[in-house]
């Protein structure tokens, strides 16, 4: 089985992506059950499917390329919208990549970043530019942020 282990936190400082190369994301949901999540995602041109569940730092993960004409057709056909539209940057800290994620549409405004670990107990060294962790926050969560968006919050 598939596992995933990632921390989330809040970008305090989003200059730390000023002059570096993104990939735009879109991707939407296809409705299902609490604690679990089909996503399909299209990054780069390419048409990605990701199946998750759980709660929490650890949760089970598949991810699978798919043909991006497919991406695109279920994307429209399976999908709830809004979708989630971000440009994701990378960046390495200590040894780590980073995953930052600069949100645009209605979570405009919201960036996060996200480091995948090999182990639950993994030491993290946290770049300066981070702010306060939200990886129990379950409303950080892309699945979450599709239903309710960020230009809600306020």
């Amino acid at each position: 089985m598939g596992k995933e282990i990632e921390r989330k936190y809040l970008v305090r400082d989003a200059s730390v992506v000023h002059g570096r190369d993104g990939q735009r994301v879109s991707q939407g949901y296809i409705p299902g059950r609490e604690h679990a999540a089909a996503r399909i995602r299209i990054k780069n041109g390419k048409g990605f499917i990701t199946l998750k569940g759980g709660t929490g730092i650890l949760r089970s993960e598949f991810e699978y390329e798919i043909p991006s004409g497919d991406a695109e057709q279920i994307l429209e056909h399976f999908c709830e919208k809004p979708f989630i539209e971000k440009t994701r940057y990378e960046i390495e800290h200590s040894g780590m990549v980073w995953e930052v994620d600069v949100f645009h549409g209605d979570n405009a405004g919201l960036v996060v970043a996200e480091v995948e670990l090999e182990r639950k107990d993994q030491e993290v060294v946290l770049p300066p530019w981070l702010g306060d962790e939200v990886s129990h926050d379950r409303r950080y969560g892309n699945a979450s942020l599709a239903v309710n968006p960020y230009k809600n919050w306020k």
